[in-house]
């Protein structure tokens, strides 16, 4: 069996092409969907993220507005910051671009953002909704996921699903959003013991350790889904993701790749909760 590839970068082409109508008709009725992110610092790596970010807003017609801050800024600068975006008529969406200078309170930043605004997904009440399967911002990358396995006509329900990791920003929800559709849902991380015993029984496998080509065939149960949302550099310095892509392919379903797999969806998702959020403000 080789397995079928589940191309990230057509569904959120795709998926992209949806939000720009949705978008024209938005600001048709005066309000153009406004996306605020905060740079603190000249992380390179940030830098990009946040590059892409902007691209994209201006290709589906949202208003862009980047905020760039010294390194050196003071926390309490930067909470006021976020207050004033908070009030901020023009803005639906804020995010704070992580990582974050060491001397400034990640939490404390997190929760600023009003939930309203929170379109990265990671406010306390936007995780606690989540969890209760209320209305909530759905963090990104998992959302994507999500999306992935919907347009690529898997079905969840019933399912056995792996989580290989448990960060709050992926391995935690992903986890909890395949509950909210009826899977039955195991979590594995560095302290797991006999993790094949556990990853061999997944119908769905999500691979989120953030270590190269962790996931080997001996992990995969035969036709089983496994998704890579690791994005590591390898020996050689080549892109690379937590699963070996080439072993595990001829034992999967399907299987996404690294690039063009998991990463294209996380920026479109987060253009579809700016959306939701200038939506929100119509009712």
């Amino acid at each position: 069996m080789t397995a079928q590839i589940i191309n990230g970068k057509e569904i959120a082409e795709k998926k992209k092409v949806q939000i720009a109508e949705e978008v024209k008709l938005l600001k048709a009725k005066g309000v153009t969907p406004g996306l605020a992110v905060i740079l603190v610092g000249n992380n390179h790596a940030s830098r990009t993220y946040v590059s892409n970010k902007q691209k994209t807003c201006e290709e589906l017609g949202m208003y862009s507005l980047l905020i760039e801050l010294p390194e050196e800024t003071p926390e309490v600068e930067l909470l006021s910051k976020i207050e004033e975006l908070n009030g901020d008529s023009k803005i639906h969406g804020i995010l704070v671009q992580l990582p974050l200078p060491e001397h400034i309170d990640e939490k404390k930043v997190i929760e600023t953002i009003t939930p309203a605004k929170d379109v990265d997904g990671f406010h306390p009440i936007n995780i606690g909704r989540m969890m209760a399967g209320q209305n909530a911002f759905l963090p990104c990358t998992p959302f994507g996921i999500m999306v992935l396995l919907e347009e690529s006509g898997i079905s969840i329900s019933g399912k056995n699903a792996v989580v290989v990791g448990r960060s709050n920003i992926v391995g935690k929800p992903v986890g909890q959003l395949l509950l909210n559709q009826n899977a039955t849902v195991t979590y594995c991380h560095s302290r797991t013991k006999d993790l094949a015993v556990h990853t061999s029984q997944a119908d769905i496998l999500i691979a989120a350790v953030g270590i190269p080509n962790f996931i080997r065939a001996e992990h995969v149960k035969e036709g089983a889904v496994v998704i890579d949302v690791g994005i590591n550099r390898n020996d050689e310095g080549k892109l690379c993701g937590d699963v070996a892509f080439n072993e595990v392919r001829e034992k999967a379903g399907y299987i996404t790749p690294v690039p063009k797999g998991v990463g294209p969806m996380t920026i479109t998702m987060l253009m579809y909760n700016t959306l939701k959020s200038a939506k929100e403000t119509l009712r």
